[in-house]
Order: structure tokens, then sequence, then C-alpha cells
């Protein structure tokens, strides 16, 4: 017998092997031990839904997909920097900011002065909104402590914040994201303290899967970023990279060399790193909602992406500064209309590719054996979901096949 067994839906399968979204309409989907035993026709069950599971969940009619997964936020954090927004409007520079007490040392100093239970307090109204948009998979970044006990601070609030949330956190140590004002004068200091205790640190206490490393003029040198790269592999993570997002750095093809698993932004990424992606099977992951508050014109290659058979993702990029977003279906039509994305491209950015961004492969599609992660949409086709701006379609979050976020 199933421990669960939902009916009376039609399936989004995206199965790899399939044309198309994979359409499986009035289709049943049985559940044992959180993975999917089985997948197809409602017509084909050999008895009644009651006589084959333990649980029986109706989807009404609608359709499913699967769960979408958020592969790149800076979800814990403290405060916010709407003083930065508004002077922003007013044509303030980055400087100006930062004098008037806004910029990311706001949010690294209020970060710094919250507990563990503060920071999950202050990212739970984010982490629901995002659940309740149909998100089973989040990955949550540091990167506001710039300090060792801070930066471990915000991955113990990211557990726990999945904890709360029931629903799987992906912890990366974005360990080198700025400079702290204590170390201006000694960078090397800084990624000295980096690589010898902060990843150390992190490994040790198995807080982190992955580093991740803001490659950037405004940031950190390519040589800074690959130090850390590098010790990170030898430690046993994964590595990501924020890549070429406001020049070109050659970043894109620094994390294509150490194997990692996603570039991020990419808008200036170069021929030279669109080849070295996809010979390394690196994921680009494109974060419209940035580009969009940030007033961006540089688009990511996505024609050069999609001809070498570089993986294209979609996430939120939920941050205080520049991307203060909290729904990952909005991603999707921002990703047609500002990157020139497909429908089908969108959505299988926020699922299929946003676990490849993850290196997770027990996800992102209805499969059986795969993770029982689903949502379930008030749309007349997946393509509907590309296509509204704005809304809430997501009608149930599924985890393990338990129903998660209420019917509307």
């Amino acid at each position: 017998m199933w421990d669960q067994l939902w009916i009376n839906l039609h399936a989004a399968t995206l199965d790899p092997q399939s044309i198309d979204y994979g359409c499986l309409e009035n289709a049943a989907i049985a559940v044992n031990q959180g993975h999917i035993a089985w997948i197809g026709p409602q017509s084909e069950l050999t008895a009644a839904p009651e006589a084959l599971a333990r649980e029986v969940y109706s989807g009404h009619g609608h359709w499913v997909t699967p769960g979408l997964i958020d592969c790149h936020t800076h979800l814990v954090f403290g405060g916010d920097r709407t003083l930065d927004q508004a002077m922003r409007a007013q044509g303030a520079t980055y400087a100006a900011i930062s004098a008037a007490g806004g910029g990311i040392r706001s949010t690294v100093t209020m970060t710094q002065n919250l507990s563990v239970d503060e920071l999950v307090s202050a990212a739970l109204p984010r982490g629901q909104a995002l659940v309740a948009d149909g998100v089973t998979t989040l990955e949550i970044k540091s990167g506001y402590g710039l300090n060792v006990e801070a930066e471990l601070k915000q991955l113990r609030a990211a557990k726990k914040l999945g904890e709360q949330l029931q629903v799987a956190v992906v912890p990366t140590l974005l360990a080198l994201h700025a400079l702290p004002a204590d170390y201006a004068s000694n960078r090397a200091g800084y990624v000295d303290l980096v690589c010898e205790e902060l990843i150390p640190r992190a490994v040790e206490e198995k807080l982190a899967t992955a580093v991740d490393v803001f490659c950037e003029t405004i940031a950190f040198t390519r040589d800074e970023c690959e130090r850390a790269l590098r010790v990170a592999k030898e430690a046993g993570l994964s590595v990501k990279v924020h890549a070429d997002q406001l020049s070109d750095m050659d970043s894109a093809a620094l994390a294509a060399q150490y194997g990692a698993l996603s570039a991020d932004h990419v808008e200036y990424t170069s021929a030279h790193g669109v080849r070295a992606m996809a010979a390394a099977q690196t994921t680009a992951v494109l974060l419209p909602g940035a580009f969009l508050l940030l007033n961006e014109t540089q688009k990511p290659p996505v024609a050069q992406f999609r001809e070498a058979g570089v993986p294209i993702a979609l996430s939120t990029d939920c941050n205080p500064g520049s991307s203060p977003v909290t729904s990952l279906s909005l991603m999707m039509p921002l990703g047609c209309a500002l990157f020139g994305l497909s429908p089908l491209e969108a959505v299988h950015g926020v699922t299929r590719n946003a676990a490849k961004a993850l290196g997770l492969a027990d996800r992102g599609t209805l499969q059986r054996g795969r993770r029982a992660d689903f949502a379930v949409w008030d749309i007349t086709h997946p393509r509907d979901l590309a296509y509204w701006v704005g809304g809430q379609r997501c009608i149930q979050t599924v985890v393990a096949g338990q129903p998660l976020a209420p019917r509307h």
C-alpha cells in the first residue's frame, strides 16, 4: 500500500524523455517514503484509490508541476534597505547611499547584531511567501556576516529556517561577498581569514554544502576568488560563482574551470565563458529581479547559452539591496520578457535546471524515484506560468507527498 495517492490532476512531468512539458492529463501520483512510487493515467490504477493508499488527496482537476526550486537567495539577513531604494530613485550614487548609512555595510551591521532566532524570525515571512508560491527547495547563502562567527550564524539560521518552513534548504557559504570595513587596508588578510578559518569551520560544523564567491570589480579579484574556490574544492564542497554581473571578469570561465555547479548573473559573460560553461556543464543562473531593479541594460547571452547547450536556471536572488523579491513564479514571465526565454525554458529554469544548479539529481521532474515535491496550480496549461505577471496561482505546495500550503 502506498503512503499517499494524489488523483484528479493533470501533470507537467518535465520528463527529459518527453516532448514539451511532458503533459500527462487525467493523472495520478503515488508516493512512498517521500518519493514518487508511480505516476501515470488515473485510469490505470488497479483498484479504488482508498484501497491503494493510506492517504488520498485530490488535485481537483488542477495542473501539477515539480516543486519550484529557488537556487540563488540571500534570504537570511537583518533589517532592510528601503533607504537605498529611495535614494537610488533620486539619483544618489552608491557612495552617497553608503555615506548616509545605507549600502551592504548597513545590512552587515544589522545582521551581526541579531541572534540566530532573530534572523530566523526576520526571514520567516520571506520564506513563507516563497513556499506559498510553490517553492519546495530553497538555497540560502550567507555573506552578510563578514566575520567567521556571523557568517556561521547565518548558516545556522538558514538550517533552522528550513526546519520551520518544512522544505529543503541548501546552505551555501558566500565566502567572499564584500570586504569588511576593518579589513579595508588588508584585503589579503581577509582572504586569509576566509580560506584558513571560515571555510574550514563551515566544513567542520557541516553548515554548508557549497562555497560561493563574488568575482567583480566592486568585490573580489579573480585571483582572490580562485584561492577560495580551490580551498573549497579541496575540502569537498561544491562551488558557485557570482560571475560577470557588472563587467567581464572572465569569471564564468573561472567557475567552469573549477567545475562549479553554477555561474550566476552572467550578464557580461563572453563567448569564451559560454564555451567553458558548456564544456563543464555549469548552469547559468539568470536573476531577472536584480536586472530589473538595478535598471541594467546588458542582457545575459541567452542565445549563446542555448546554442552551446548550457543549462539555464532562474532564481529570485532574494536580497535586501538589489532584489527584494519573494516570488519565484514571477521570475518566469520576467525571464521571458527581459531575457527572451521561451515559456518552456522559463518553467525548466525554476525546476529541472534549478535542480542542476544545486547539484540535486533527485528532484525537478515528476518521475518515479524522484522526491514527491510538487506544486498545484490554478492554470489551464503549464505555459500559463510564464504568461501571467502577479497574482497567486499556486493553490498548494506539496513536500514528500504531504500538502504544506493551505488551499485558497
